[in-house]
């Protein structure tokens, strides 16, 4: 079995994989080593790991790790992946971007592929259907936005939770909600009608910890998939041991 560990900004994602390639089970931890971790992972007969993280690995992670006593694959620049990579710095590519476009292409193989991926930030990520990773676009995230209007004015108050929301705000609390949830379906949707218009067999994976509403022109080409960073970790693992 693998374990696959995606450790974001605010969440830690563990999982466990069978030899099928299918997903067993997964958790949600904090970076903090702690019963967690401890408990999930003693679950299973774990053969091999993999770690992608977009922070600096505490030394007490790094220590528990290594106590496992078993392989465990640190995602880098350097680390060998089952697409081309066409990123002309890669170094500085964020590795759950890259499992992001990993994981579509193994699940939709030759075609071609948007992942956007609502997370801290919205990252949107094109691979074509010769599975090649031509790069992609970062924005800011749902949080963020509501951040930013709040600490760069002076009256403008901060939201930290999405409700209903209308076409047009009537009051401010209603304009901010409207005007950071629609901009990011619009963003979204220019980003799918922009690409759709050069691609006419592209698909599109949406993942990460915000659901989207779109109109019926769309609906049909949009896959989504909460896992998909994990998924594609584990195809790298994998390819990485020689199991593909």
């Amino acid at each position: 079995m693998n374990l696959v560990i995606d450790i974001g900004n605010t969440v830690v994602k563990i999982a466990v994989f069978g030899v099928d390639e299918q997903m067993i089970e997964v958790v949600y931890a904090s970076t903090e080593i702690n019963h967690e971790w401890r408990d999930f992972i003693s679950k299973f007969p774990i053969d091999k790991a993999i770690v992608s993280s977009v922070i600096a690995l505490p030394a007490a992670m790094l220590n528990y790790l290594s106590s496992l006593s078993i392989p465990v694959l640190y995602m880098n620049a350097e680390t060998t992946v089952p697409i081309v990579n066409l990123y002309k710095t890669p170094k500085t590519l964020g590795c759950d971007r890259l499992a992001a476009v990993v994981g579509a292409n193994f699940i939709c193989p030759g075609n071609n592929l948007l992942v956007i991926d609502a997370g801290t930030c919205i990252t949107y990520d094109f691979i074509d259907s010769d599975g090649r990773y031509h790069g992609g676009n970062i924005s800011p995230g749902l949080d963020m936005r509501f951040k930013a209007l709040h600490h760069f004015t002076g009256k403008l108050p901060m939201l930290d939770t999405v409700e209903e929301t209308l076409p047009l705000g009537q009051d401010t609390t209603s304009a901010i909600r409207a005007g950071v949830w629609r901009g990011i379906e619009y963003e979204i949707d220019g980003y799918i009608r922009q690409l759709t218009r050069k691609y006419s067999n592209l698909f599109i994976f949406l993942t990460g910890g915000n659901a989207f509403s779109f109109d019926d022109s769309v609906k049909s080409i949009i896959f989504a998939d909460r896992f998909l960073v994990l998924k594609g970790l584990n195809r790298i693992l994998n390819f990485n041991n020689g199991s593909i």
